[in-house]
């Protein structure tokens, strides 16, 4: 039977961005919401790379930049293509439109967007696991927490990748090592004026790096850099099957990583203030579990809903979470909490740049991983090779140097090799503009 007494209209698992943004979207409804962290306090169990988007936050918190602990607004975008020792840097500036993204510390912007949810009327309750979900005859009535019993008209899942709560209730299936990368990641302590010669920046202004190759080569991982107030973080990001293939540390790989040479001095003598890990959802389009059911819908990380390939994961947390607290209200408001009526947030999402987005990167994972050796390895090193070329200054006649890069770059490989690289591009391309 239902203890009234602990019963709340909607309880939302997780603290993260899109645990806030649906339980501030049912609270400004004028529900009561119950938002659950686990840890001491929200944030200090969230890792990702570094950057948030300004636009989708604003959905959320239309005044997010007079009060939110914002570290650098991303005024450049560069991208390191590496060997084993040498790198080509391809960059993008735009100090015009320099408000489109930023860095934040997740320990510190988590607990922020959890205060102002108290101030829309979310009650928060850290410190608090939840170890299974109530059900009865095919409904989520509430959930069980080491200490107490809390009902309500609707759960909403936000509580990450392993989401062990749909698990429960078979919304999701165990994850597949394909499906997950494992990220590492180091936050190194650099005075506030090195960080800004270094980069080429100044106050308030961040760049981004993304790295491919080095050693990562051939394995279906990426690298990254981004810099905040007084640290940058340096992560790498790497499928879990991968690293079981070629059996190799994640640690040692970002170890590698921080001594290439062109990797190196962005970090040279940056002290190691935080390290951390934690599963990333890769599998993409096709790894979307049901994302409903009589009394429960499942957002964020939980759904597996990360665009890999654009590096975006808090914005579409974000955005799927306030299409899951739309929902609710409504849901509330026609007092029907079947999963006929909770479908609509199916619907939101299908209607939505999360849905559409992922569905034309559908192929990509599976693409990256079967052409990993061409794209991700075979391709950078003559990346390399051929700006060696063309800077060389030395006897040799220009003419036959481009002609033995072109040779070596045809007769290294099978001919099918580069045609099935083709076709692989010519998939993805299909897949982005059906």
């Amino acid at each position: 039977m239902v203890n009234k007494e602990n019963k709340i209209p909607v309880i939302v698992v997780g603290a993260g961005p899109c645990g806030v943004a649906a339980a501030i979207t049912v609270a400004r409804a004028g529900y009561k919401v119950l938002l659950i962290e686990r840890g001491d306090f929200a944030g200090s169990k969230n890792m990702f790379g570094g950057a948030m988007y300004s636009e989708p936050l604003k959905e959320i918190f239309p005044n997010f930049e007079e009060s939110a602990p914002i570290e650098r607004y991303t005024v450049e975008h560069k991208y390191a293509i590496l060997t084993d020792d040498t790198g080509t840097v391809i960059s993008h500036r735009n100090e015009k439109n320099n408000k489109n993204s930023f860095t934040v510390i997740r320990g510190q912007f988590d607990k922020w967007a959890v205060e102002q949810a108290k101030k829309e009327g979310v009650y928060f309750a850290p410190k608090t696991l939840v170890r299974s979900l109530i059900t009865e005859k095919g409904k989520v009535l509430g959930i069980k927490t080491d200490l107490e019993e809390y009902y309500a008209d609707i759960v909403i899942l936000a509580d990450g990748v392993n989401s062990l709560l749909a698990k429960q209730i078979g919304l999701r299936k165990n994850i597949k090592p394909e499906q997950v990368a494992l990220g590492l990641k180091e936050t190194l302590k650099l005075d506030k004026e090195i960080i800004e010669n270094r980069f080429n920046i100044s106050e308030n202004q961040g760049v981004v790096y993304e790295i491919m190759g080095g050693p990562m080569k051939e394995m279906l991982g990426l690298g990254y850099i981004y810099t905040n107030k007084k640290s940058v973080t340096i992560g790498i990001g790497v499928a879990l099957d991968e690293l079981k293939r070629l059996k190799k540390k994640p640690y040692d790989i970002l170890n590698e990583l921080k001594k290439h040479p062109v990797i190196s001095p962005l970090i040279k003598d940056g002290e190691i203030e935080e390290y951390s890990a934690h599963l990333i959802p890769e599998g993409g389009f096709k790894a979307i579990p049901q994302l409903y059911d009589n009394g429960v819908m499942v957002g964020g990380d939980a759904a597996m809903l990360v665009n890999n390939i654009h590096w975006e994961g808090t914005n579409l947390a974000l955005i799927s979470g306030k299409l899951a607290g739309e929902t609710a209200v409504e849901a509330l408001k026609n007092n029907d909490f079947s999963k006929n009526s909770l479908k609509l947030y199916q619907k939101k999402l299908e209607n939505s740049f999360i849905w559409k987005d992922m569905k034309s990167y559908k192929d990509l994972m599976s693409t990256m991983s079967s052409r990993s050796k061409s794209f991700l390895g075979y391709y950078p090193d003559k990346i390399s090779e051929f700006f060696d070329v063309f800077t060389s200054v030395n006897s040799i006649p220009k003419k036959k140097l481009f002609k033995n890069y072109i040779y070596s770059f045809i007769k290294s490989r099978s001919l099918f090799e580069p045609v099935k690289d083709v076709l692989a591009i010519l998939k993805l391309i299909i897949g982005v503009f059906k």
